[in-house]
């Protein structure tokens, strides 16, 4: 056998993401880039922002003396401290450089946590939809997942996420802005959620943590400000990167940062810089920590984000396609016209539009759409999707 039984069935489900992205460079080949609308990978397609580039230059040209060794596994004080003061001031809590740790990426970050505080058998509750890695996250820990579907609105359904509590579970999953729907969860509901999870604790006898996945958090439209979710939950460990508000996706650069409130906070500290080392992450790149120590309040120009948010669920609400309109991130996530939805996205593909099931993440009856391309790209697929709707019989 060439590999693992288990994987070999993990793979057999893995992403629709990646397959469609594949189908992707296949009609790439054969139509040309501009006439193939692939909305099927969250990468973004802005540049970081100048003072990214400005920082880069001067570190190139001005370099630190021993920038390249080793260093302590949690990641340097400075940048560690830069994030602990951007986190205070949004929080109003204090924030030490202790309750930070530097990550390889917010799946890094994540499987740091995971690996801290499970043993074998443990569970985490997702939200659906969810992000289809978190299920493979947590079996690379030993852990178990339990699935709380969300309400209609794609907010947080306290009673599905309560009936799914039980002895063993040791951490709710979220994720907002979310990816696939765009939704933020209020500050109301995290504030109920955490009331929920803090009387679930006293019936457990362990806490029961909040693992709040914020690779978005900068990416909000419509003058929203993100509620805190250290500010409505004791429990709470965010997970993030600078994939996404720096443009960065490719450098793997992201946090851990758990709140000030937990108890016993400093052997929570040791485990996760311990499983940082030994899961073979060991520390974040070494340049990248320098480099985004002082840009923790830049991002990159979210207005550009929002003129395709408006452009593609004024056009598809227009045809008559079903959606939540997204308050952040860079995903619209439509009702499917047809019950199957991998059937819905195999007919879209005869247009050259690539979308991906809802049913990849964990939502049958939807698909998902990000929209961090071309803006070209975007308003050349319009009359595509106009010739779909028209076939299904949608047009207005």
């Amino acid at each position: 056998m060439t590999i693992s039984n288990k994987i070999k069935g993990f793979l057999a489900n893995a992403s629709f993401i990646r397959k469609m992205f594949e189908e992707g460079e296949k009609l790439r080949k054969i139509h040309g880039p501009e006439h193939v609308y692939d909305y099927t990978l969250g990468n973004p397609d802005v540049e970081p922002p100048a003072a990214f580039k400005e920082e880069l230059k001067k570190l190139a040209l001005e370099p630190v003396p021993g920038m390249h060794r080793y260093m302590s596994n949690a990641g340097y004080s400075e940048t560690r401290r830069a994030v602990a003061d951007a986190l205070a001031d949004n929080s109003g809590l204090p924030f030490s450089e202790n309750n930070i740790i530097m990550t390889c990426g917010a799946g890094g970050a994540l499987n740091v946590v995971l690996k801290t505080i499970l043993d074998p058998g443990d569970e985490v509750i997702l939200i659906s939809p969810f992000f289809v890695e978190y299920k493979f996250y947590i079996d690379n820990h030993g852990g178990l997942f339990k699935i709380a579907p969300s309400a209609r609105d794609f907010q947080l359904d306290l009673d599905s996420i309560s009936a799914a509590v039980t002895p063993r579970t040791r951490a709710v999953l979220i994720n907002s802005p979310n990816n696939p729907t765009g939704v933020i969860y209020s500050g109301e509901s995290l504030t109920a959620l955490g009331a929920l999870l803090e009387t679930k604790e006293k019936l457990t006898g362990q806490p029961i943590y909040v693992i709040s996945d914020e690779p978005y958090a900068k990416i909000v439209y419509d003058g929203i400000k993100l509620p805190s979710v250290f500010k409505q939950i004791k429990n709470s460990i965010v997970v993030t990167s600078h994939s996404k508000d720096l443009a960065l996706p490719g450098e793997r650069i992201g946090y851990i940062a758990f709140s000030p409130r937990i108890e016993d906070g400093a052997l929570l500290e040791e485990g996760l810089i311990f499983c940082n080392r030994t899961l073979g992450f060991v520390n974040a790149p070494a340049l990248m920590q320098r480099l985004v120590t002082g840009l923790q309040e830049e991002s990159v120009n979210i207005q550009e984000y929002q003129e395709k948010r408006d452009i593609l669920y004024n056009s598809l609400t227009e045809l008559g396609f079903e959606m939540i309109k997204p308050r952040g991130a860079f995903y619209l996530f439509p009702k499917s016209p047809l019950p199957d939805d991998v059937k819905f996205i195999r007919k879209a593909q005869k247009y050259n539009l690539l979308l991906v099931p809802g049913s990849g993440f964990g939502k049958p009856g939807y698909f998902r759409m990000a929209y961090c391309i071309d803006k070209q790209i975007i308003l050349n697929s319009l009359p595509a999707f106009k010739a779909l709707a028209a076939e299904l019989g949608m047009t207005r």
